[in-house]
Order: structure tokens, then sequence, then C-alpha cells
């Protein structure tokens, strides 16, 4: 008989197996960064900066202030320095286009693979491939030729030359070619993405690693992904790393004969569930975080809405009339609940970290949650180098933070 799991025991599981259970840093360094996004498997780039870069959050929700220029120097994402580096980190898409240990991408091959068939790739990428080799070529040519080569060099290369086939097509192109992973990311400058030949990018350790065939690849990564989940269905280990469902089945049924997946279950969860060979069930969890939309704790809705009660949607693209609670909204996580939403912004002209609006869960203490949330606030604005926390409204939160601040 399988061993079944209350929802609250289930929350400690999964917060402790993404990195919640342990107390935070006064500076954590390179190699406590660096254990924790190999305990994640991941890190989702988005390029929305209203408040900062969503790949440096989650590091900060969990291991509290640290020096992004050390994220920076392992995604070799500090500007104009394109000499070849000691790598740590490459991008290439995960759950969604990601940051990575360079390890995992053998593992990924199968991806590139598939994306050259025109599976698992958006439809007008392979399309344009199949339509404009050429084009293709000389993109892939110039990289070879000339050296890294971001979108708008590439840009002011076609006016140059007068034009090639059009800014669109060749934007195109170098997606599918990153896809395919015939090129990479070498670099970036500010958000721009600087791409090069994988041979001069990665490490040469990584680039003559064999290619596990994909089942065994799939089961890997599959494994990494209940390391980091803890407790999850089916659905939640394939979303991981949006593994299609050929694969995810293959090795959810290889990674459970190996006893490396224990079937079990959960209080009101319908699906069968499954427990990580070596998660742990702490008796408590002590955390306080803000969760950037992309944080693989909650990146999987319907699974955070099983976790915590919590129904959680972005709502950037939603007119401003019809949102119900901000442009970009962050959960706030207090002990082993999500207690509130915040709605911020990082006022970088006037150095102040904004609190637009806020949202108080059900069930949930006032009192205790904004002297929280309003440490928190002041805990964030100091890491971003803003000196005030200013709220835009006079709710259950604006004294906290006014308190917070005189502290």
């Amino acid at each position: 008989m399988s061993a079944s799991f209350s929802i609250a025991q289930a929350r400690r599981i999964a917060l402790a197996a993404q990195g919640f259970a342990r107390k935070r840093a006064d500076l954590p360094g390179e190699a406590r960064i660096r254990a924790l996004i190999e305990r994640l498997g991941l890190l989702q780039i988005d390029s929305v900066n209203v408040l900062v870069r969503a790949h440096y959050l989650p590091l900060f929700s969990r291991l509290g202030a640290y020096d992004r220029a050390i994220l920076d120097r392992l995604a070799a994402h500090d500007g104009a320095r394109l000499r070849p580096v000691r790598r740590r980190l490459f991008e290439y898409w995960g759950h969604e286009a990601s940051l990575l240990p360079v390890a995992v991408q053998p593992l990924l091959r199968w991806r590139m693979e598939r994306a050259e068939a025109g599976l698992g790739i958006w439809r007008g990428i392979h399309d344009l491939a199949e339509a404009k080799p050429a084009l293709v070529a000389r993109i892939h040519d110039e990289i070879r030729d000339r050296g890294p080569l971001s979108a708008g060099g590439l840009a002011a290369q076609e006016r140059g030359q007068g034009g090639w086939w059009g800014w669109s097509d060749s934007k195109t192109a170098l997606e599918w070619l990153f896809w395919t992973g015939r090129i990479t990311a070498a670099a970036r400058r500010g958000f721009e993405r600087v791409y090069d030949l994988p041979e001069r990018v990665l490490p040469d350790a990584i680039l003559n690693a064999p290619t596990p065939d994909p089942v065994a690849a799939a089961a890997e990564l599959t494994a990494q992904a209940a390391r980091a989940l803890g407790i999850a269905t089916a659905g939640d280990l394939r979303d991981y790393w949006r593994l299609p469902v050929d694969l995810a089945a293959a090795a959810l049924e290889r990674l459970v004969e190996a006893g490396l997946l224990l079937p079990v279950s959960v209080e009101g969860w319908r699906a069968p569930a499954f427990l990580a060979k070596d998660a742990v069930l702490p008796r408590r969890v002590s955390a306080r975080a803000l969760l950037v939309p992309f944080d693989p704790l909650v990146f999987e809705r319907s699974r955070t809405e099983r976790l915590f009660q919590f129904r959680y949607r972005i709502e950037i693209y939603t007119p401003a009339a019809k949102r119900v609670h901000g442009y970009y909204v962050l959960p706030f996580l207090l002990g082993d609940r999500l207690v509130a939403r915040v709605d911020l912004k990082a006022d970088r002209a006037n150095r102040r970290l904004l609190v637009r609006s806020a949202h108080l869960e059900p069930g949930s203490d006032p009192g205790a949650t904004a002297s929280a949330l309003g440490e928190e606030l002041q805990a964030m604005a100091s890491w971003l180098e803003l000196e005030d926390v200013v709220a835009e409204r006079e709710d259950w939160l604006a004294a906290s933070i006014r308190a917070s601040a005189r502290a």
C-alpha cells in the first residue's frame, strides 16, 4: 500500500525540495548560489524588467541578498566580455527560455534534433527554415566567420549589405539556429542575446560528452525535476522540463521501476503522486519570500493551486481596467503558505520600490502578514539598491511599510 500525505505535509516537502527550508545566509557566495541552481535545475528567463529580470529573483527568494554579479559571471551576462570564460550556465529551452547548468546540455540534444524535424518548436520557425535555407546558412556562416553576433548586430550588417530577406525573417532564422543547437548564447549585452557557435562557448568536456538516447535523457531530467519538486504528479514532472508525452511516460516508468520515484497519494489530489526517493519532510518551514511569477515553485499554476489553494494568473497582457490584482504581481510566502500578493515596480529614476497594490489572501493574519511583508519589501529594496519602499495606496500594508522603513 502506498504512503499517503496530507496537503500540509506535501507543501512542506515541496518547499524543502525548492530550497526554502534552509536559513538564508548573510552574504551567500558562489558555491551556495551554484548549489541552489543545481537543485532547481533551471532559472527561467523573461524580458519583463518592471521590477528586476526574472532569473535573478528565485535566488534572492531563497538566499536573501546576494551579489547579482556572481550570477552574471556564471552565465556570461556581464556585458562586453566575450572572450572564453569558465562557463557554468548556458541558455536554452528548459521549462521555457532558461539559464541551465552546462552539464544539462547533452540531456537536451534530443530537443535540438526534434527541432530540426519541426517537432516541439513554433511552426513558423521551422517553416521559415524549410522555405529559406539559404538565409539560415548565410546567418550561420556570418557567425562562424565573424564571431559573436547579436540580433542588433545582424540588423546593422543587413542594412550595410543592402538587406537580405527582411529583418523579421532573419530574427526567425536566428531562433531556428538557436533551437536546433547550431548556435548558442555567448553572452548578453544588457538583455540582448549575443550568439556564437557552441564549440566557441561550451566547455570541451560538455561538447565531447556522449549523447544519451532520448528516454535516458528524459529520465535524468525527470529525476532532476523530482528532486526539485519533492512530491508531484506525472503532469507536474513532465511540465518542469516541458517533456513530450511519449518521453515523459517512458521516463516515469523507468524511474518508478528503479525505485527513484515512489508512488504515493496526496490529500485532495485527483491524480496519483510520486515522491522523490530522497525527499525530506521537515516538521515546519519558516520561509519568508516574494516569488517572481516565473519561480519554479509557482510556474505550474495548477500545482500552485493544488498545493497552496492559491489561484495565480499573470495579468501583464490583461487590459488595465480588467486586472484583478495588478500588472506584475508577486505571491508572498510566509511559513508554508502563500498569504498575500503584491504588485511591484522598481522606480529606478527615483530609487523607490513601488507597491502599487497589495492583496491579503483569505484566512491570512493581517497583522503578521503586513509586518513580515513590510520587512521583506525593505530587504528587496536594499538588494535592488533602492532607497525607499512606497505604498501607492493607504491599505492594510502601508503602515507596516512605514514602520519597517523606520526600523
